[in-house]
């Protein structure tokens, strides 16, 4: 039996690369035949059918928040999203709605036609919280017909509801920090290329450092951990070993930094200073107490919970992103470079 990109392309003549391209949220496909092609996806049931299974008034009164598995020890060292998870709670305990809680696996990401939420009925409406879900997953996640809510993630293509804090601004603001201080010689601290979030800090750091006429010296990671913030510590000093300031594009790698920094025998922020970002509970228990960026994660919740709300009142309400503010907390590991 033909795949079901063959069966969209032949149904509308059109080249499996650009069905394929559509479903994946990929450039290279103009708007109409997105539309289309997505249609087409919805009508073969790429995805279970809410709709079609006579399910849309039949409301469970749950909404589902997922975000993707961790490997190892990484669900437990970033606490990010169960303070976000802590704001939609709040939001829906003022409404008929509970929340279903569930980890995708990469089994279900790469099956997004088994996920049994979905293919049982047992969500009204979903978040999707982190910038590591796909765009495969999330189209079609879309193509049910289900309200969907990204957080800390969008689509480049596909308009989608968002709700994201202001990474670029956040990270102009950090950068901006070290040079008043007086450094000079910063590297950045990143995660995966691909990742939503990830590019915008990098790029909020990169555009002030450039204009201040800054090297930025950036080190991509797969991940966005204590252990790989370490690493990419040890990777950037070895290749510039006068490092005298560190952004990182979260608080876990910049405390992996710190650490991997301290058991070199470098002081912070004698010696280096680290700047993080999100504020994280574990950034203020920190030793030294970290600098960070506060993205206000309880905020960001209950704007996701209370659009997805919203959205199930309303299914004619227009794609919308909502950008959260953040701001610079200092604390103490920045300080003036040396000498």
């Amino acid at each position: 039996m033909p795949s079901i990109i063959q069966q969209i392309a032949e149904a509308l003549h059109v080249s499996s690369a650009s069905v394929s391209r559509a479903l994946n949220d990929k450039p290279g496909v103009g708007p109409e035949l997105r539309q289309r092609i997505l249609e087409k996806a919805r009508e073969l049931n790429y995805t279970p059918s809410v709709t079609a299974r006579g399910l849309a008034t039949a409301r469970t009164f749950a909404l589902g928040f997922f975000v993707r598995e961790k490997p190892g020890l990484a669900a437990q060292t970033d606490p990010f999203y169960g303070e976000i998870l802590h704001g939609v709670e709040q939001v829906c305990a003022r409404s008929d709605y509970h929340v279903a809680i569930a980890t995708l696996t990469a089994d279900i990401l790469s099956k997004p036609a088994q996920f049994r939420f979905v293919r049982e009925g047992r969500v009204d409406g979903m978040i999707l919280a982190g910038p590591d879900i796909p765009a495969e997953f999330i189209m079609a996640m879309l193509n049910t017909g289900l309200p969907i809510v990204l957080v800390d993630n969008r689509l480049d293509y596909q308009p989608v509801n968002c709700v994201n804090c202001d990474d670029t601004g956040g990270a102009a603001l950090a950068a901006e920090y070290l040079l008043k201080l007086g450094h000079r010689r910063i590297g950045i601290l990143a995660g995966p290329q691909n990742w939503p979030s990830n590019t915008r800090r990098v790029r909020g750091y990169q555009q002030v450092l450039e204009r201040a006429g800054v090297a930025a010296h950036v080190i991509h990671m797969d991940r966005t951990t204590i252990d790989s913030g370490a690493e990419a510590y040890t990777r950037l000093t070895e290749q510039h070993p006068n490092i005298t300031a560190v952004c990182a594009v979260n608080d876990s790698m910049a405390i992996g930094a710190i650490q991997a920094a301290q058991a070199a025998g470098r002081r912070v922020p004698d010696d280096l200073s680290v700047i993080g970002f999100d504020n994280i509970a574990w950034a203020r228990l920190n030793r030294p107490p970290l600098t960070t960026i506060d993205v206000p994660k309880h905020q960001i919740g209950k704007e996701a919970a209370s659009r997805l709300l919203a959205l199930l009142d309303d299914d004619s309400l227009m794609p919308t992103e909502i950008c959260v503010a953040v701001k610079l907390v200092e604390r103490d590991t920045c300080a003036r470079p040396a000498g």
